[in-house]
């Protein structure tokens, strides 16, 4: 996909949703660290049906060690790999009460080394917390970036490589979240609704599907 195209494809994502966020619900950074660390092989609406009463008790990483590892799994056993993810998320908050005063440091690699977090979760909490311009990877971008040309790769860090070298100003912030919405919503993975996309035009993907009957076709 060529520049004045990409430029294109993110302006009509924008336009359509002019304030993306992300879907996990959280009050503070902490809550949010701990989401996207819970949300590993989990959908968001899984884990904001699990977190909900537990971040009504638990604002602070010294308040989830005072719930406890066997306290947190009652609160997300409805989450896959909630055993280890507990696990997990103990440890993490015992090291942001020893070594950061409780506060989630702004610095993808010291969160990185963190128990459960991820380079992806590193990059969600970046960008959602602290407004860096990363590109958190999912399946649903992994897909949307190859399938549509706008970032091809074999691997997630070669998405993601693509996406920081194309992405132009003014989307840089705001991208990885319309990509995730635009996978998750429109370009699905085993019928996207190209009948129905707002960049279907400069889309890469020629097998389109149509609009099922009934539909009508977005102008």
């Amino acid at each position: 996909m060529k520049r004045e195209a990409i430029f294109e494809f993110f302006r009509r994502l924008a336009e359509d949703n002019p304030s993306p966020v992300t879907e996990l619900e959280f009050g503070n950074t902490y809550q949010l660290l701990v989401a996207v660390v819970l949300s590993a092989q989990a959908t968001d609406v899984g884990v904001n049906k699990a977190t909900r009463r537990l971040f009504e008790q638990v604002k602070t990483p010294q308040a989830m060690i005072d719930l406890g590892e066997e306290g947190l799994k009652q609160h997300i056993k409805t989450i896959g790999l909630f055993n280890a993810k507990a696990r997990n998320v103990i440890a993490l908050s015992e090291i942001l009460v020893r070594d950061f005063g409780g506060e989630v440091p702004a610095d993808r690699d010291v969160l990185t080394s963190l128990p459960g977090v991820g380079r992806k979760t590193a990059n969600v909490v970046m960008n959602c917390a602290f407004g860096a311009e990363t590109f958190a990877v999912d399946t649903h971008i992994f897909r949307v970036g190859n399938r549509t040309g706008l970032a091809k790769g074999k691997t997630v860090l070669a998405v993601e490589k693509a996406l920081e070298k194309k992405v132009p100003q003014p989307f840089r912030v705001g991208a990885h979240h319309w990509l995730i919405l635009h996978g998750r919503y429109i370009c699905k993975a085993r019928t996207p609704e190209c009948w129905r996309c707002p960049v279907a035009d400069l889309c890469g993907y020629k097998p389109k599907t149509l609009a099922p009957k009934g539909k009508a076709k977005i102008a």
